[in-house]
């Protein structure tokens, strides 16, 4: 990778905190307390950091060789694996009583937000069958790997419509899109399977013992996540199970903070996905540090784009900050965060405020 290219090597300071809180347990419990405000580091150094506007170092990167953006994608991959069988591992060590197992579920969990389903994201938008399959065990570890068919194959086709569960509406409020968005995901995921099958499907049907469901990817993927809680708990014990849980939970959770803000009250009708409808950052950090986040709109226009070629589009909508603090924004001081998009929708002429237009040319 060329010089501009190693500022994406700060994206492993995710894992750093995590790998070493649960490298060096047990703590005392106010050390352990204390480690667990390491996420909130993220949104100060994010602000910080400054903006990034320029393409110069997307298109070094694009004439650059790619061997070693795709090796970063397996050394988070490699990261994570050891870290969640580690944190396991001191789960049934130290037992759901100790501080320790509920502060490790929080990091290792977090860090599962971030990366191994970030990564995972990247993966699975690959062609060829390496990426996506080490993108859906990514996903599997997080207990959401239907993600990998609703993402791909719903949201990216539905987006900014009403029909896109992952797509919050102008006004909803965080709570009221996870409620939403978190089962109608997956039902989206089963249905898109059931129709590449050739399985009927009726009204609020969802059929469960077609024999055609045993070639289905969500299926699969579920049986890979009871394996790993079975692998857990025959190892490791009950504790393992429970910690595998909740460090699944944490980064859904994450997940679908993320999925809020970045389509949150944009809409289209008649017409192709263009990158009108993705909220944008100019965030230095998370542009670098958050693999490919930063320029959401270049992705949903691009989707088989990878991460370093994705390119600033001026059309988008601008969130204030970058991921973390939108994250903090979203989750502690929801209505200030509603105010603020819908001024920004307002500014555009875009969601609710929209004229009829026609789509910007790529």
């Amino acid at each position: 990778m060329r010089t501009p290219a190693l500022r994406h090597l700060l994206s492993l300071l995710l894992p750093a905190v995590p790998a070493v809180f649960v490298a060096t347990a047990p703590h005392r419990w106010w050390a352990a307390l204390a480690i667990a405000t390491a996420p909130f580091l993220l949104v100060g150094v994010d602000l910080l950091a400054g903006s990034v506007r320029s393409d110069l170092d997307a298109r070094s990167e694009e004439e650059g060789q790619g061997w070693g953006f795709e090796a970063l994608l397996v050394v988070h991959a490699l990261i994570h694996f050891a870290l969640l069988a580690t944190y396991l591992r001191l789960a049934h060590r130290e037992g759901i009583a100790s501080v320790d197992f509920w502060v490790g579920a929080v990091l290792v969990g977090h860090n599962a937000g971030w990366s191994a389903i970030i990564v995972g994201h990247e993966l699975v938008h690959r062609p060829g069958t390496w990426a996506p399959l080490l993108g859906r065990a990514l996903l599997a570890t997080t207990l959401y790997e239907h993600f990998a068919t609703e993402h791909v194959r719903g949201h990216h086709v539905r987006v900014a419509t009403g029909d896109d569960p992952a797509t919050a509406r102008f006004g909803e409020t965080l709570s009221a899109f996870k409620k939403r968005t978190i089962p109608g995901q997956f039902r989206s995921a089963w249905r898109i399977e059931c129709k590449r099958l050739g399985i009927p499907l009726g009204e609020g049907n969802m059929p469960l013992w077609d024999l055609r469901l045993l070639r289905s990817r969500v299926v699969h993927g579920l049986v890979a996540e009871l394996a790993l809680a079975a692998i857990a708990a025959a190892s490791l014990g009950p504790a393992a199970v429970l910690a595998l849980a909740i460090q699944a939970w944490e980064a859904i959770n994450l997940l679908e903070t993320v999925n809020y803000f970045e389509h949150w009250g944009l809409s289209r009708a008649n017409r192709r996905v263009t990158v009108l409808d993705s909220w944008d950052t100019d965030s230095a950090f998370t542009r670098y540090a958050l693999i490919g986040l930063a320029r959401h709109a270049d992705h949903h226009s691009h989707p088989t784009r990878a991460y370093q070629k994705l390119r600033r589009v001026e059309e988008s909508p601008k969130l204030p900050y970058g991921y973390p603090p939108m994250v903090l924004l979203a989750i502690g001081w929801n209505s200030r965060f509603r105010q603020i998009m819908t001024a920004e929708l307002r500014r555009r002429g875009l969601g609710p405020f929209a004229t009829p237009r026609l789509a910007p040319a790529e």
